[in-house]
């Protein structure tokens, strides 16, 4: 009778493989459930839980404009640079961050909490809700659920979007089909990771993201 072959090997590379994918299921499981249980907890009913983005995600790369008269109503808006969110928005960002990085990215953060005064500003000058809030009533910024961001490369210069931040035409629209291939899957990436990261895009501005749960915070009052 001939010998039978030896499987040994085969049989140990097929458990590996077997075992090393069912580690991979459990722990994306376990980051989705990590993610949601993030953005889906209700918020307070108080500017308790606010934050400043400066100190609790220094990685972020920091071009806050409306500190500057470098924005589309060319004046300075805020008073300092410190950028303000509520505390799952900055840690949703911390995850963001680090999947960025993965990828082999940056990211650079314009905006975040924006006083209501900023916005009624903004409405006078642009009254037109596919890209400013209707104050009365009220936008994602003003709950401190909402942040601005594009990709960075790792040594900190901005990718090729398409358009620049506050462009407020079609091009800027997250699915515009005027852009290139390359800046359309710049937008791809930077929407996979804020998406992984609890964020939620507007449709009509590729740099605006939305904290998942944003209905459940209110209104800041200043």
């Amino acid at each position: 009778m001939l010998p039978l072959p030896r499987i040994t090997s085969l049989t140990s590379h097929v458990q590996v493989s077997f075992t090393s994918r069912i580690l991979q299921i459990m722990v994306l499981g376990l980051f989705s459930v990590f993610v949601a249980a993030i953005t889906m907890t209700a918020g307070p009913a108080s500017p308790s839980d606010m934050v400043v983005l400066q100190h609790e995600v220094p990685e972020l790369i920091f071009d806050v404009r409306y500190a500057t008269e470098n924005n589309f109503t060319h004046r300075v808006l805020y008073s300092d640079s410190l950028l303000k969110s509520r505390r799952h928005v900055a840690d949703s960002l911390k995850i963001a961050v680090r999947l960025a990085a993965e990828r082999g990215y940056r990211i650079k953060i314009f905006d975040a909490y924006r006083p209501v005064s900023v916005q009624r500003f903004m409405w006078s000058l642009l009254p037109d809700e596919r890209y400013v809030a209707d104050p009365a009533k009220g936008s994602r910024h003003n709950r401190g659920c909402a942040v601005d961001v594009t990709l960075c490369t790792l040594d900190g210069k901005e990718v090729d979007m398409g358009t620049d931040y506050d462009e407020f035409t079609e091009r800027a629209h997250a699915d515009a089909n005027d852009i290139s291939q390359e800046q359309a899957a710049h937008r791809a990436i930077l929407r996979g990771i804020m998406n992984a990261s609890g964020f939620d895009v507007l449709p009509t501005e590729w740099w605006h993201f939305d904290l998942r749960g944003w209905e459940q915070y209110p209104i800041l009052e200043e």
